[in-house]
């Protein structure tokens, strides 16, 4: 369907950047698009006493609506805005083709999801203990001894509901208020705002595509101080799908070192889905960090398993029940169903064997077109991802572009709502995670729908004018 031919309701949710910001299935713009004077007014309501009256005149005294300021300070995900618009679109019949969301597209692996019906059919569906299923920990266990050279007990691990979960408990655990949080960017979207939730100051080290986005050890060297509390690695990288190779790390490790207080938390969810010649190393592994290391996987990626929402978290014991101690008091266990599907995941044989290596190897077929493809295009710089299923690439040569009908292309947002009015591709903008200049594709879609969006885009490109000199 052309946009010309929308109706009207469908042709409103193209051309409002508002909606573009903020829209999900639960709120609409005109509730969360509101100017700084209806902020003022909205906050003298909710402490400001008025008496109404009400059976017999008796006074009403309205409800305290104000929110926890440590939650106001946390920003809502951009990538789950973006991902709720784009559905919201198809919903309203534009064929949108969505690469914002960040899961594989490819079904559970049948012996997997056979475990998970298993269970359910066998009647395994009650609690869990906290930290998870003992077959499951000693399971996560041999796969780190394994595959990554780390030798946890099963008190070492927690199994929670997905990564994310267990990022957040570890940022809250070990970080206290005024505490730094050192984040190299580009960044996954939630780690500044697990900083804040624990009343800790996210420190964002720039990085640049022509260092493919990785860490210089001298920027880090010179950002620790004091208050220096956690380092924030993820590797590969969402968004950038960039490995840290081995030698980097142990530079990083070689001034950590130096620093008693300073912890890191390595986020390791992209660890299989990683292109030859690139090899993956724990950090943990490396001579020394393993005492101040916290090691995040999952299940959601590598084994398209992003519904099912299992992650571990392995570190020493002292953290391990810090940690433990938090979900306790949150969601206890995760599902007993998952856990055995999990198990499952695990016994499918090194690096997931088979059913994994299909699926990297689809990855990476995506990854050469796309990149082959970008790399023709006028203005456009890529560097080419070593893992995950991501590409993060420099439109900015095209900011201050105009289009007839659209207006100005000033930033990374406003280039994601061209394309998501001018070709209907929804992407996620680059300021989402600290590089205004860029934006990030999922490759996590068929070939055949990765060849359609870029001729989309193609065609979109072609109605850009030069940019304005301001």
């Amino acid at each position: 369907m052309e946009a010309s031919a929308l109706t009207s309701p469908s042709r409103s949710l193209l051309s409002k950047p508002s909606s573009f910001r903020f829209l999900s299935h639960s709120i609409s713009p005109k509730q969360v698009s509101f100017s700084k004077t209806w902020e003022k007014r909205i906050n003298l309501a909710s402490v400001k006493v008025m008496a109404i009256s009400h059976n017999g005149g008796e006074p009403i005294l309205p409800v305290d609506d104000s929110i926890n300021p440590r939650v106001k300070s946390v920003k809502p995900s951009k990538t789950m805005a973006i991902s709720d618009h784009a559905t919201a679109l198809v919903q309203a019949g534009v064929p949108v083709i969505r690469l914002a969301a960040g899961e594989p597209d490819f079904d559970t692996p049948a012996a997997i999801a056979e475990a998970g019906i298993n269970a359910i059919r066998e009647g395994q569906t009650r609690y869990t203990p906290n930290t998870g299923t003992m077959e499951l920990r000693k399971a996560i266990c041999h796969k780190l001894k394994e595959e990554n050279g780390l030798d946890y007990a099963s008190d070492q691990i927690m199994v929670s509901n997905g990564a994310k979960q267990c990022i957040l408990q570890a940022v809250l655990a070990v970080c206290s208020p005024g505490d730094e949080v050192l984040i190299p960017a580009p960044f996954w979207v939630s780690y500044p705002e697990m900083a804040r939730l624990a009343e800790a100051e996210p420190v964002i080290l720039p990085t640049g595509i022509s260092d493919n986005f990785l860490l210089k050890p001298e920027l880090l060297a010179s950002k620790i101080n004091e208050k220096s509390r956690l380092l924030i690695l993820c590797s590969p990288s969402n968004p950038t799908g960039s490995v840290y190779p081995k030698e980097l790390l142990e530079q990083i490790a070689d001034i950590v070192r130096k620093h008693p207080r300073l912890l890191v938390l390595s986020d390791e969810i992209y660890e299989h889905i990683i292109y030859s010649p690139a090899k993956h190393t724990s950090f943990a592994s490396l001579p020394g960090m393993y005492d101040r290391t916290l090691t995040v996987n999952g299940f959601s990626k590598a084994f398209a398993m992003t519904g099912w929402r299992l992650g571990y978290l392995a570190c020493p014991k002292h953290f391990l029940s810090a940690c433990a101690k938090i979900q306790s008091q949150n969601t206890s266990g995760a599902s007993s169903i998952s856990q055995k599907a999990g198990l499952a995941a695990l016994n499918l044989g090194y690096a997931g064997g088979e059913a994994v290596a299909t699926m990297v190897k689809a990855f990476r077929e995506r990854r050469d077109f796309l990149v082959k493809s970008f790399r023709e295009l006028p203005g456009v710089k890529i560097a080419e991802p070593q893992g995950a299923f991501y590409l993060f690439i420099d439109f900015s040569s095209h900011y201050g572009s105009e289009v007839e009908g659209f207006g100005i292309i000033k930033d990374s947002e406003s280039l994601c709502r061209f394309f998501l009015d001018k070709a209907q591709v929804a992407l996620v903008p680059g300021d989402a995670f600290g590089d205004d200049r860029c934006i990030r594709i999922s490759y996590a879609a068929s070939l055949t729908t990765l060849e359609a969006a870029m001729n989309k885009m193609k065609e979109a490109m072609a109605l850009l004018k030069p940019p304005v000199i301001v």
